[in-house]
């Protein structure tokens, strides 16, 4: 009786916001922008006071966005916008106090975070894909490419190009002044409708809104639900965009047997082939001045997957790595420039091209190169993808990847000369995309393997501002490698043989959450929401179901808390070991936890984020906390103290752990052009102390010298050294 009882309650649910569904097909008709040439040269100084911006073309009136997408904002922005044969031009007027959030005067800080107006283009005008731009009180600017299904947490700003801003600020509103190079939006010649929209970050008032009227449920950035920018004159090609990025690094190195010093040397390029195609090479890349990953905790028998953040791969790559669905991408760009043990590997150089073949169809083809070690033979990397879009917001795409060893003499096994890849996705969006749907068959291939080596999914989802469900199911074979990709389930760890065994696997997740927003007190919304994950080894030994029980409450002060409860029935196939101790031997556990989190208002200059857990863990028991506190001296500095630990305790024999990870961090911006970065980070459980201090300064646009010291200690024996390095790295921007 209770299975039918609810899927009643979500049929009704489901029924309820149906009749509640806004079709956004006429909101370019409803919402539109026209522009004309400029009559007088713009000087970018934020001050608005040339000709053209009396007669420039405006959006105002902006909409809510959330925390409700009811009414009209409490401070007004007006937007002004004009061209000429080389820029398109935005001229911003926020009304506002003399007092701004502003979490850093760091570069690409992201959309929602400070006080700031992003603007979003569509210049295909395919509701697909497009641009967005930031920019804050304090001329902070943050710049994307943004693509159909993306989520907020899928955006990285790790996509870099040139544009020019300037800001003024005054006791009762703010301007921004805004000039977009045309070469650097990938655009059709003469097309006179470009989709735009824009949003107003207040974060004083905790309220963000958008020009159109756009539901609460969706990110700004779809484009489904954008107006339109229309030309006087549909612009013509911008012509060609070429950056060729030179660097050259030098570095001091310590290790426990020897000192070295070398120097060192490389490009990147891009080229503008069409407005809307663009090629990148790179000769030698150096990431020494990348960001190091933010550790966790591993509470799991299973590797972590961690963002990409070498700048290279960001650019369109959601061609290549939106292939699956998590926790299996067969496409994760991390695995170029690693061996199979996950140890360093030169990269000497690639190409990708990517972009618009023609408005409905994006290719992606890249082929990167690497060295060889005294432990690797050097490897090709080729990726060939593409996405075709179908209906008004569907795809089709494709991919084919094979990693190949270019020195087979040097390999130890056959299986190591190659791997290759290839798969076929469906993405159906409805117009007004509530209603998504997926399905996926993938197939490996590997010398001497045959039979079992496939992987498909399917799933769909519905959205709405109220209720949201995901289900998704998928099926992986024993046989099924990706060589360029990352299964994090597949490949189980006997602690007792100290040995791999390959397994495949079925999966099915459910994600189901319902948001109540009252009308009057102190909460904006609260949620309802409940996750499960089931799977299991085709010889239907190893079976594990995960639960998760959430209610989430969002005040209007920011702040939110979440009281969850989380159950683990896990039919474990291998031994299994958190301690030193005797491994945990294969059996059925059931391990129920509960949870408490509680964030504080994130305007402040001080605000904490905790983290609580308390139960049974496999056969023990968890006592896990996290607590994070940060101080922002605005809009100086961040300084941020971070905590986490988890404590094991099983029964004899199987020992007890204290997994302990301290991570400090310091963030000082000296000017918009000059930053300095420090993160400290203890963690026993990789027995890693790291220490990566960075400082940036920024001496002409696009163009940095970076001063990079990191230094690893092992923390047991405690402080012992591992390695120290001082990296110095200098990078110019030229267009050719």
């Amino acid at each position: 009786m209770r299975t039918p009882f609810i899927l009643t309650i979500i049929c009704a649910l489901l029924y309820t916001n149906l009749t509640e569904a806004q079709d956004p097909s006429n909101f370019q008709e409803q919402f539109q922008v026209n522009i004309k040439k400029s009559v007088s040269n713009i000087k970018i100084d934020g001050l608005l006071n040339e000709q053209t911006w009396e007669s420039a073309g405006v959006a105002k009136d902006f909409h809510m966005k959330w925390p409700t997408d009811i009414g009209r904002p409490k401070r007004s922005t007006l937007v002004k916008i004009s061209y000429d044969d080389t820029y398109l031009y935005f001229g911003i007027i926020a009304r506002d106090t003399n007092y701004y959030i502003a979490q850093t005067l760091k570069r690409d800080n992201g959309l929602y975070e400070s006080d700031a107006i992003s603007i979003a283009i569509d210049p295909i005008n395919r509701k697909t894909n497009g641009f967005v731009f930031s920019i804050t009180p304090y001329n902070v600017q943050t710049e994307d490419l943004v693509n159909a299904g993306q989520s907020d947490m899928e955006m990285n700003f790790s996509w870099d190009n040139k544009w020019y801003s300037a800001t003024t600020r005054y006791p009762d509103h703010w301007i921004a002044e805004i000039a977009i190079p045309l070469k650097t939006l990938r655009f059709e010649a003469g097309k006179k409708i470009w989709g735009l929209n824009f949003l107003r970050a207040d974060l004083k008032n905790n309220e963000y809104s958008s020009w159109t009227d756009m539901p609460l449920n969706f990110n700004f950035f779809d484009f489904g639900y954008s107006g339109s920018l229309r030309w006087d004159v549909g612009p013509s090609s911008p012509g060609g965009n070429i950056s060729f990025i030179p660097y050259t690094t030098g570095t001091l190195q310590n290790d426990t047997s020897n000192n070295t010093a070398k120097g060192n040397a490389g490009f990147d390029a891009k080229i503008s082939l069409t407005p809307s195609l663009n090629l990148d090479l790179t000769y030698n890349p150096d990431f020494s001045q990348i960001e190091v990953d933010r550790q966790v905790t591993n509470l799991t028998r299973f590797d972590i997957f961690f963002p990409e953040r070498r700048t290279f791969f960001l650019e369109n790559n959601d061609l290549f790595s939106n292939f699956g669905i998590p926790p299996i991408r067969p496409f994760y760009s991390r695995t170029i420039g690693l061996d199979k043990n996950a140890n360093k590997i030169p990269i000497i150089g690639g190409a990708r091209l990517s972009g618009n073949l023609t408005p409905k169809t994006r290719i992606g083809l890249m082929s990167m190169q690497t060295g060889s070690t005294n432990d690797a033979s050097s490897q090709n990397y080729s990726a060939f993808s593409f996405n075709q879009q179908v209906q008004a917001r569907s795809v089709v795409r494709g991919y084919f990847l094979n990693r190949q060893s270019t020195q087979p003499t040097k390999v130890e096994e056959p299986i190591d000369i190659f791997g290759r890849n290839t798969g076929i996705e469906y993405n159906f969006v409805d117009k007004t995309s509530k209603w998504n749907a997926w399905t996926g068959h993938h197939r490996s291939f590997k010398p001497g393997i045959e039979g079992n080596e496939f992987y498909m999914n399917g799933g769909g989802g519905y959205l709405s501002k109220s209720l949201n469900i995901i289900i998704d199911m998928g099926r992986i074979t024993d046989n099924y490698y990706a060589d360029m990709g990352f299964i994090n389930r597949i490949v189980n760890y006997d602690a007792l043989l100290d040995t791999s065994i390959r397994k495949g696997f079925d999966q099915l997740y459910n994600e189901t959450s319902y948001t109540f927003f009252p009308k009057t007190g102190k909460l904006n919304q609260i949620m309802l929401r409940l996750e499960s994950f089931f799977t299991s080894n085709l010889n239907r030994i190893g079976k594990e179901q995960m639960q998760d029980f959430e209610i989430r409450l969002f005040f209007k002060n920011t702040s939110n808390m979440i009281f969850h409860s989380h159950l683990n029935r896990n039919e474990l196939p291998f031994y299994t070991s958190f301690t030193d101790a005797t491994p945990i031997p294969p059996g059925k556990y059931s391990a129920p936890s509960f949870g408490y989190t509680y964030n504080t208002d994130s305007r402040k200059k001080i605000y904490l984020k905790t983290d609580l857990e308390v139960g049974r863990f496999l056969n023990g028991k968890i006592f896990r906390y996290e607590v994070s506190a940060t101080y922002r001296l605005q809009p100086l500095g961040n300084f941020v103290m971070s905590v986490q630990n988890a404590k094991l305790e099983f029964p004899h024999p199987y020992g007890k752990n204290n997994l302990l990870l301290i991570a400090p961090r310091v963030e000082i911006n000296f000017t918009n052009n000059l930053f300095w970065t420090t993160f400290f980070q203890y963690n026993n459980q990789r027995n890693n102390f790291n220490i990566n201090s960075r400082l940036q300064w920024r001496f002409k646009p696009m163009s940095d010298i970076f001063l990079v010291y990191t230094d690893n200690y092992f923390t047991d024996p405690f402080m012992k050294n591992k390695n120290r390095a001082l990296v110095f790295k200098m990078n110019y921007w030229l267009n050719l």
